[in-house]
């Protein structure tokens, strides 16, 4: 038996299936001390660095403590970034699963009928960005008055982008007898005041990373011109052969440059920048998830908490200007007990940040050698080899947890009076179907979805050709998604 594992916690069985599916087989540090002091409803700072796990840390306890039949948001969670603030969804979503608990996500760049529309559903955990979730506040449609958890993510970053003031007025809005949880790579005097201010007697958790993974992360950066980064790139790429890679640069402009460079050689590549649509960058990051193409180019918006798994390598072709953000790019690499190597482009004019950076993360960082044109040639065969043969699909976390789950489709909805009720009512009519294999029902308008659990989707499509909701046929169908 593992020396703590999360039955330990004494956590209900469907939250514990659902980490089982997820692969959760034990507890990270921050988990370890974090879950049992949230399950006690306490308040607490938690200092730790991107990558730890820390996502679970409040998402286990939260789902755990949610009461399932009360309609209005019982949870807040606040994310700096549109990217984590849907990552932080589904991972609340896909561990409270089998529980049933239905998490939303409100962001900018996103339609808000869209989300008014969600928000009138039966929701138990609201994520949102400071800003789009103070406007949903104002304008009725988020009602806060059953929230008992406060969830303020990577604090650090919120104070960066500027948003501290939108979550004091989030924070002013929501009902004073509530837990609050904070968590942060680095604690400034800023986040201090906050936290003194909003928390009651917090207990304060560090979770220390070993130095900044000098054992998992081989660090390494060359002296580059400016105006020959591109091409230095090209022999990086070509004698490193990464199987999966980041490549950050500072602006939208150069994250569009290097991209073009790379599609115009015909290299499996993609980017991501805050100019893009929202939609576009969020199926950029999936793909990139499912390993549909090698090389991500972008800004600093894909380097704070996207879970990405087996990224092997980081380019800073700009490094950061900003300290922390160098720790945060390439802690995407180096993950969950794996090897990662961060590579970084320094021009002559930029030793004085370079040197900053160092002094931040505690090592002097080794200057690569030349890179010689044989090396590179004898180097081809193999790279060529690999962007030309077809990428293997990688598997997520979320594959074996949905791949019992059906979503289905009815015509029926709100406007045919339809209430949850009535869908379980019909559905478990159907020979061989108990309510425990119904999960999440979602009823709009003129329809509604419905997760099927257990691998009985099929026998719920065919039963519902037979038999009726609320006394009335409806046609069934598998949902998109």
């Amino acid at each position: 038996m593992n020396e703590l594992n999360f039955q330990r916690f004494g956590i209900s069985k469907d939250i514990l299936k659902s980490l089982s599916k997820l692969d959760y087989e034990k507890p990270s540090k921050v988990q370890k001390k974090v879950i049992p002091i949230a399950l006690k409803n306490k308040d607490i700072i938690v200092k730790s660095k991107t990558g730890s796990g820390k996502t679970a840390a409040f998402a286990i306890p939260i789902c755990e403590n949610i009461t399932i039949e009360e309609n209005k948001p019982q949870a807040l969670i606040l994310t700096p970034t549109r990217e984590l603030c849907v990552q932080v969804k589904e991972d609340v979503k896909n561990i409270g699963r089998f529980k049933k608990i239905r998490a939303v996500a409100v962001f900018g760049k996103q339609p808000f009928r869209i989300q008014s529309r969600e928000l009138k559903q039966r929701v138990h955990v609201v994520v949102g960005t400071p800003g789009r979730t103070l406007d949903h506040i104002e304008r009725g449609n988020l009602e806060v008055d059953e929230i008992k958890y406060l969830i303020i993510d990577e604090a650090d970053e919120m104070l960066n982008m500027g948003f501290i003031e939108q979550v004091e007025s989030v924070i002013n809005n929501l009902p004073k007898n509530r837990v609050t949880m904070l968590f942060s790579a680095t604690i400034s005097e800023e986040i201090e005041k906050l936290c003194n201010k909003y928390m009651i007697n917090p207990i304060t958790i560090e979770v220390n990373p070993e130095k900044i993974t000098e054992e998992k992360i081989e660090h390494i950066y060359y002296e580059v011109p400016e105006e020959k980064k591109s091409r230095f790139l090209n022999k990086v790429v070509i004698t490193e052969n990464p199987d999966s890679c980041i490549i950050f640069c500072r602006t939208k402009k150069n994250v569009d440059e290097v991209f073009n460079y790379l599609k115009s050689k015909k290299y499996p590549c993609n980017k991501l920048h805050g100019g893009m649509m929202q939609n576009d960058r969020l199926e950029v990051m999936q793909e990139f998830k499912r390993g549909k193409f090698i090389y991500l180019v972008a800004t600093d918006v894909a380097a704070r908490g996207i879970d990405v798994e087996n990224i092997t390598h980081v380019i800073n072709y700009d490094i950061p200007l900003e300290r922390e953000s160098y720790v945060h790019r390439t802690g995407r690499t180096g993950r969950a007990g794996k090897k990662g190597k961060a590579i970084s482009f320094v021009t002559p004019y930029e030793y004085n940040f370079w040197d900053e950076i160092e002094e931040y993360i505690g090592f002097k960082i080794p200057k690569g050698e030349e890179i010689k044109e044989q090396y590179v040639q004898d180097s081809l065969e193999d790279f060529n080899k690999k962007i030309k043969s077809s990428l293997k699909p990688k598997k997520i976390k979320c594959d074996e947890l949905n791949k019992d789950i059906t979503k289905i489709y009815i015509n029926a909805g709100k406007k045919k009076k339809i209430r949850p009720g009535d869908i379980v009512g019909g559905i478990t009519s159907i020979p061989g179907i108990v309510a425990e294999n119904i999960g999440i029902i979602d009823i709009q308008d003129n329809f509604s979805y419905i997760d099927i659990l257990d691998g009985k989707g099929k026998i719920v499509l065919d039963g519902l050709k037979k038999s009726t909701i609320k006394g009335k046929k409806v046609r069934a169908e598998k949902a998109d998604k």
